[in-house]
């Protein structure tokens, strides 16, 4: 795994503390070609959606270049973190993953991100996100780190992207797909528990309404789009709770797991996550 740090040229972005897109622009394009347009994609999908420039992206980006001793706490967390992953994901798997890992300054697209940039699987950490979510110790870093290289592990060795006819089964697949990324991550630091976004209130009621919430989602699926769903992303909340999708595919992938061992259950197809998704209803109902 290849471990990139842009941060240094990212905080160019700034003009007297608060965040130039134009000079991003020119970061971009200089430290990291070919995913300036992915982000400028993302952030404008975001906005169309009704998130505000002003109050919703600009807080978060102008918090970096104030919020200098977390971003340097970010910093050192990432390197200590990334130089050792690959070790660890062996002892686990028998095998790691070939994939850059970067550190960078997004467009609040995401704490995490796995995407193609130029050819290679990359793994984008955005800094501003990080910052915001409280995530930059060692242990959240190691965690989130840990998830999105679960999902290159994924599309390396399984199937992480599949040609889907509806949104029904864009959304179940990514309730899947995000359970796997969470079981890798809980695999690989050997703590079946572990969901580095929450404590242990979080857990608990998540635990006791886990049928209520798997039931909703799937009574949600025929409607649900990107605007309306409660269940993935930190903006959005169940029953005043957040990321309650992850802690569900969590549960789901460790139902199917019962079967099938995991290098074999991320081959699965849609058909077969659907008939594993009905399962898992039944014998938590």
């Amino acid at each position: 795994m290849k471990v990139v740090d842009t941060i240094g040229e990212a905080l160019r972005s700034f003009t007297a503390e608060r965040f130039d897109l134009e000079k991003w622009k020119n970061y971009m394009d200089i430290a990291m070609p070919g995913a300036k347009e992915l982000c400028l994609s993302d952030m404008r999908e975001c906005i169309a959606a009704g998130f505000s420039w002003e109050k919703d992206f600009l807080p978060v980006l102008n918090a970096v270049q104030r919020e200098e001793e977390k971003r340097r706490e970010a910093i050192s967390s990432f390197h200590a973190v990334a130089d050792g992953l690959d070790e660890r994901i062996a002892r686990r798997f028998g095998r790691t993953v070939d994939a850059d890992a970067v550190l960078y300054l997004g467009l609040c697209n995401g704490a995490g991100w796995v995407t193609p940039v130029n050819g290679r699987t990359t793994v984008l950490l955005g800094i501003e996100k990080i910052i915001e979510l409280g995530w930059q110790g060692r242990a959240e870093m190691t965690a989130l780190l840990l998830h999105e290289l679960g999902h290159v592990y994924q599309d390396e060795f399984g199937v992480l992207t599949r040609d889907l006819k509806t949104p029904s089964e864009r959304f179940l697949w990514q309730l899947f797909t995000e359970g796997v990324a969470m079981v890798f991550e809980q695999e690989t630091l050997g703590d079946p528990d572990c969901f580095h976004q929450y404590d242990g209130a979080w857990k608990s009621w998540c635990a006791g309404h886990l049928s209520q919430i798997a039931a909703s989602f799937s009574d949600n699926l025929p409607d649900m789009t990107y605007e309306n769903q409660r269940y993935f992303g930190d903006w959005v909340h169940y029953e005043e709770q957040g990321d309650v999708g992850y802690y569900l595919g969590a549960r789901f992938v460790r139902f199917l797991m019962r079967d099938d061992d995991f290098d074999q259950l991320i081959r699965y197809d849609i058909d077969a996550v659907k008939d594993g998704f009905a399962r898992f209803r039944r014998a938590i109902s």
